[in-house]
């Protein structure tokens, strides 16, 4: 295989995965019941439907609290997926050192994320975009170490 198209093959999988995460964090951002995304996985939980949960008087602000935690969580999805689509973009991975510190970071946030979903949340309807983002993860890491220096 020609060395360029490995370089493509070790570069553009990380600019999907950046726009990736930026499509999910556009989700959790623009809903106006965010936690309803993974409602089954929330529900099952906290062991408590929604309507029970916001239904006591002691929980009348919760839906704006959630609200709150979910714009956060969705900003900071955009937000990492920008840095991961611009870092990428300026560096195309064109050193050792920008292959190995962008996949090193992006392999702790893929850990991190499949231990709170298998853990906390394994019935959430995101599996899906996490194994996509690791079938990327995992193109970039193959193809860079074939790069080589």
């Amino acid at each position: 295989m020609h060395k360029s198209v490995i370089h493509n093959l070790a570069w553009i999988p990380l600019i999907f995965f950046g726009i990736g995460a930026v499509y999910l964090g556009l989700r959790w951002f623009s809903h106006p019941e965010p936690w309803l995304l993974d409602k089954i996985p929330n529900e099952i939980l906290i062991q408590k439907s929604f309507d029970e949960l916001f239904a006591s008087e002691i929980n009348l602000y919760l839906p704006d609290y959630l609200t709150v935690i979910y714009l956060f969580l969705g900003w900071c999805a955009i937000a990492l997926g920008i840095l991961i689509i611009v870092y990428t973009h300026v560096t195309k991975m064109g050193t050792v050192e920008s292959r190995f510190y962008i996949l090193a970071t992006l392999l702790v946030i893929l850990i991190g994320f499949y231990y709170l979903i298998f853990n906390y949340i394994p019935q959430t309807p995101f599996k899906k975009e996490l194994y996509i983002m690791s079938l990327l993860w995992s193109t970039s890491a193959f193809f860079s170490f074939k790069l080589g220096n």
